[in-house]
Formats: C-alpha cells, structure tokens, sequence
C-alpha cells in the first residue's frame, strides 16, 4: 500500500500511522491531484488495481473501501466509484487497464476529466450505509464532524488515524 503525500507531507509522516503503508512524497505536489494520482500509479508498478482514497474524509472506512473490492472481484470496473445516494464520490477502484491513463494526468481536477470521457467505464456501487465522504479540510471542520459522529476524531470507531 503507498500513501501519496504532498503538502505538510513532514508533518503528516510525524503524526499519521500509516499501518505499514509506505510513504510517497509527491515533489510538484503544487500542480494538483492529477499531478499526485500520476506519480502514485508510477510508483505502484504492476498492481492489479488502485483504490484512490483521500486522506480528507475521515469517515471513509475501510468497509467501503473493501465493498469497492468485492464489486471489482465479481466483475464491476474497470472503474469502481464509491456512491453516497446515488452521488458519485470517493474512493475509487481502478483497475489496471486504465493504470496507464492515470499515469497520464495532470493538473488540479484528478480523473474526473478521464472519467467523463470514458462514463462506460464506471461502476457506481452505493455505499452510504457505511460510510461518508464529508470533506474536512482543517482542525475545526474535524471538531466539528466528530461533535456530530460522536467520535473523538470524526473517523468510524474514533481513535488516532
């Protein structure tokens, strides 16, 4: 598992168990996620697929990201795409035939663009009964999901992340 790290990479890699995961650190991280999605396909080599999650939405737990797997083991994809009420949202699954275009991307909008491209690639797999994909962007948007979940931190179960 790689983890793609760009801004306050340092900080992050001093706070944040990453379980065993190693460490990306995206130099040009400043170009955006597509920027970011690129380098971490690089890196990854020969996988059999990718599941992009961000690290800004805590309530995103490892049930969804495993619901995705089982949809892409029974023959979902080549794009798996995480749905919150029908919304299209993240994590993603991607498969490995579409590695390459990933390896492809730049600039700040990540594969939405790719994705718009190739629709008959996507497999939308409902998973809002187990999870959220609120975007938290700072220490009060955190304080402020947790308030709401009941957790200590915003993420299911609460504890460090």
């Amino acid at each position: 598992m790689v983890v793609a790290l760009g801004a306050h990479a340092g900080a992050i890699l001093e706070r944040v168990d990453l379980h065993g995961a190693e460490p990306l650190v995206v130099e040009g991280f400043q170009a955006g996620m597509g920027h970011v999605l690129a380098r971490a396909a690089a890196a990854l080599g020969e996988a059999d697929a990718v599941v992009v999650s961000l690290g800004d939405q805590p309530l995103v737990g490892p049930a969804v990201v495993a619901e995705l797997v089982a949809s892409w083991r029974a023959g979902a994809g080549p794009v798996v795409t995480a749905a919150y009420g029908g919304r299209h949202g993240n994590p993603k699954l991607f498969d490995r035939t579409v590695l390459a275009e990933l390896a492809k991307l730049g600039g700040d909008t990540g594969a939405r663009e790719l994705l718009a491209a190739h629709p008959e690639w996507v497999t939308a797999v409902e998973v809002g009964a187990l999870g959220d994909d609120a975007d938290v962007d700072d220490e009060d948007g955190l304080a402020r999901l947790a308030a709401q979940s009941g957790t200590t931190n915003g993420a299911p179960g609460g504890g460090k992340q």
